[in-house]
């Protein structure tokens, strides 16, 4: 096991990408949430997901249970702003009567479904039932409103138009339908943030069963993290079954370098805000629970 300050914990670190072309193509990088909650459906180690599926207007995600594979696939790619998946734990259990439940999220919400298991108010009868808790790398997310004028005021194109959303190289990445390709620089982003995003601690989703981010490998390849027992055993029958093709990811660029270089900053950076906050007593008290 591997402890660190700023990637927290994890047995495992590679590069990966699903083997399935089908996933692969709709997917944001690697497919690799999709692949394994796919694997898990299929092999009962979970009965269904809570995911972020599409919503009423374009790119709002709400939560939904994914019950089949074809339901996980309307899903795939990054919407950029939040879906509350939380909120949808006690529906996956109650209304939809799952026992083994999958759940997908950033740091925040890793945090979240976390607590819920250690104190579950309101959550009764809940904690036990998380079989699967896949974290995604989040720098910071945007409320809708943000992403409406970041596409339609800076990207000068319409929300329904676009087919992918992505940040990456510096840049912010709207693809179009007709092909276009707009590059916004991240110094215009900043500013449409969600203010909660700069107190948050965590940049690797440290406390998922496995997370996973593009950062640290090549297009189409994702980094994998494998965290915890739970996550190494299913990690171990997805590889078994075929389901990744994988490289070391000491033999990747840029590798794990980068992804302890934005992770470190992102604490740093965040740990200043929550010292000037404290100076006139707003936060007080926060700190990062991984060190």
């Amino acid at each position: 096991m591997v402890q660190d300050n700023f990637l927290g914990n994890y047995s495992s670190c590679v590069a990966a990408r699903s083997t399935n072309r089908a996933i692969l193509a709709g997917s944001q990088d690697g497919g690799i949430v999709t692949q394994l909650f796919a694997f898990a459906l299929e092999e009962g180690i979970i009965d269904g997901a809570i995911v972020a599926g599409p919503g009423d207007e374009p790119w709002r995600p709400r939560p939904m249970v994914a019950t089949s594979v074809a339901e996980l696939y309307a899903a795939r790619g990054t919407k950029y702003n939040i879906s509350p998946n939380v909120s949808f734990i006690k529906e996956a259990t109650r209304s939809y009567g799952l026992d083994r439940v999958g759940i997908v999220g950033t740091p925040c919400q890793m945090q979240a479904v976390r607590k819920g298991q250690l104190y579950p108010v309101g959550l009764r009868d809940v904690p036990d039932k998380i079989a699967l808790a896949i974290g995604i790398f989040c720098m910071e997310n945007f409320p809708y409103q943000s992403i409406v004028q970041l596409v339609e005021d800076h990207a000068n194109t319409k929300l329904e138009n676009v087919t992918k959303l992505d940040i990456g190289k510096g840049k912010f990445w709207v693809y179009t339908e007709r092909g276009a390709v707009v590059q916004l620089p991240l110094k215009i982003t900043h500013k449409y943030e969600q203010p909660g995003c700069h107190v948050c601690l965590d940049y690797v989703a440290n406390l998922a069963d496995i997370s996973t981010g593009s950062v640290g490998t090549p297009d189409g390849w994702s980094t994998v993290f494998v965290r915890s027992k739970k996550g190494t055993d299913i990690w171990s029958k997805a590889m078994a079954a075929g389901c990744f093709e994988t490289k070391p990811i000491e033999e990747v660029k840029p590798g794990i370098e980068l992804v302890t270089k934005l992770a470190t900053e992102k604490i740093t950076k965040n740990r200043k805000t929550i010292e000037e906050r404290s100076s006139f007593g707003v936060g007080k008290g926060l700190r990062n629970p991984y060190i």
